[in-house]
């Protein structure tokens, strides 16, 4: 049976640690706390008076002041976890925590899941090929030497950087390592934390290289584990669950989270806020039960992302002025289809095309795998396809040599249409208004990942109004958004009133736009 030993640096709320360590040490396990030395010295009394008594819990032999993205975090780090190698002889497994983490399942559940399988859990890109560093500094992280926080003195940080590079002082990371790049939260096994321990006495070199980089708790451990075990027996990702904003701050869990929390394919969560004390005491009493059975459905990510992009006024998408480019053509029209139901505007679209022999492409802008020509690779993304819009357009008249195009797009794309409604061509739009079932929305939201097949009926219920206000929201915006050649087909329209509309749209027969509106099963799931 896997017993754990867990690393947990800290630096507030003593009271909260101690309830933490005897949380986690009453199943069994074991902690090795590092207490932020820049944090008052009566807390840190505080802490070892309450657990001096528990043999489970160990020190790091000494205190040291930490600070964001410097070698210090890393540094306690090894403080904590050499201390636990040597004073928890019974430990396999090693989980790294901060004060702000707890369980969202039971002891017995995260032994049986570490006993599942004999690997290490961290997250573990390569530094420069991935896209996991998003924004600000990357190679310069590690090829120039980092003496002070840039948080706390900010002129002094890239003042340092910039004398180093006028000065050609680029130096080259350790040959026989690559750099890799992840979350600093993870779980080794015993046999790797020795591997590493023993590591860092025998090879100075790597570790003054990476003292004297920045936030290297997310690269130390992640290029260390990659290199010391075999690919195989490592896992890359995290357990602990967590998730940022569009800010780039860690989001934080309050008490009406508990059922996303379980549902989630993790051990730990953070962060859990201070306040959330009922959760506090939910997700204490879950880890010291025998519940072993839990309904993952892990919709959390996806779901954050999807509820707090809602009633975003302006969408924060809007097009910047320096983004849009030339006209289309005077004399070409663009013609678009927008539904919801995509399956119900590619049937149409393919009636279009017989019945009309007008080009037409399905989601452009919506689908990676839409198919379209070489077009010297505009087309290869949906971000380039995206970024470079009238562009891409522009080409794809030119390719199929027509002054008429009929495409599909996703209602959501309402800045997208703003920006090809003010292009100097003609822009005609109809919008396909389905009608939703529960069933329906419900099958859309699993698709999507918003849901999964064990997602609770009460997360559901909670869901699905969501999911329609959200596409009632879609439908309203395009009605008010005052398009000039807006036209609208309805399901719960007669085939005779919808050819009506069509005709308008196409700009055809009435009777041909009939043959387009009687396509068999058009609105068909």
């Amino acid at each position: 049976m896997a017993k754990i030993a867990f690393i947990l640096l800290c630096h507030k709320d003593p009271v909260a640690i101690v309830k933490q360590a005897q949380r986690l040490t009453a199943a069994g396990d074991y902690i090795a706390i590092h207490f932020d030395r820049r944090a008052k010295a009566e807390h840190f009394e505080t802490i070892r008076a309450a657990l001096a008594d528990n043999p489970n819990v160990a020190f790091a032999r000494k205190r040291i002041k930490c600070g964001w993205g410097e070698w210090s975090l890393v540094e306690a780090t090894l403080l904590a976890l050499a201390a636990a190698e040597e004073a928890f002889p019974r430990a396999t497994h090693f989980y790294m925590l901060s004060g702000d983490c707890m369980a969202i399942k039971s002891a017995d559940y995260a032994h049986n899941f570490l006993d599942a399988g004999d690997v290490d859990y961290i997250e573990s890109f390569d530094f420069f090929e991935s896209d996991w560093i998003k924004t600000g500094m990357k190679g310069d992280r590690l090829h120039y030497r980092h003496f002070f926080n840039e948080r706390k003195r900010k002129w002094l940080f890239y003042a340092s950087v910039n004398l180093q590079r006028r000065l050609g002082l680029r130096r080259e990371v350790p040959p026989d390592m690559q750099i890799m790049i992840g979350s600093q939260w993870w779980c080794l096994r015993r046999r790797t934390v020795e591997w590493i321990l023993e590591f860092c006495a025998k090879r100075r070199d790597v570790m003054r290289f990476f003292r004297s980089t920045w936030i290297p708790d997310e690269t130390f451990f992640q290029t260390l584990v990659p290199h010391l075990v075999p690919q195989a027996e490592i896992r890359t990702r995290t357990l602990t669950f967590l998730m940022f904003t569009d800010y780039g701050m860690p989001v934080t869990f309050y008490n009406d989270h508990y059922d996303l929390l379980l549902s989630q394919d993790f051990l730990f969560a953070r962060k859990i806020s201070p306040g959330a004390t009922e959760l506090k005491r939910r997700l204490g009493e879950l880890w010291a039960s025998s519940e072993t059975r839990f309904q993952i459905s892990n919709e959390g990510a996806s779901l954050f992302k999807f509820l707090t992009g809602r009633g975003r006024i302006g969408r924060r998408f809007a097009p910047r002025f320096w983004e849009t480019e030339s006209t289309l053509g005077r004399e070409r029209e663009l013609m678009i289809v927008v539904c919801k139901k995509w399956h119900v505007a590619k049937r149409l679209l393919e009636r279009i095309r017989k019945v009309t022999q007008t080009p037409s492409i399905e989601y452009v802008f919506d689908e990676e795998s839409t198919p379209l020509p070489d077009l010297g690779g505009i087309q290869a993304s949906i971000g380039k396809r995206t970024r470079h819009r009238r562009a891409l357009m522009r080409m794809l008249f030119d390719y199929y040599d027509t002054d008429r195009l009929v495409i599909c797009m996703d209602p959501r794309n309402i800045d997208m249409l703003r920006d090809f409604s003010s292009d100097r061509s003609t822009t005609r739009i109809l919008e396909i208004q389905c009608e939703f079932s529960d069933s329906y929305l419900l099958g859309h939201a699993k698709r999507v990942g918003l849901a999964g097949e064990r997602t609770p009926r009460e997360t559901i219920d909670v869901l699905l109004p969501t999911i329609r206000s959200d596409v009632v929201f879609e439908s309203d915006q395009l009605r008010d958004a005052g398009f000039d050649n807006f036209h609208r087909i309805r399901e719960s329209s007669t085939v005779e009133e919808n050819s009506v509309r069509l005709a308008r749209f196409l700009d055809i027969e009435v009777e041909a736009a009939r043959a387009i509106a009687s396509t068999d099963h058009l609105f068909v799931d």
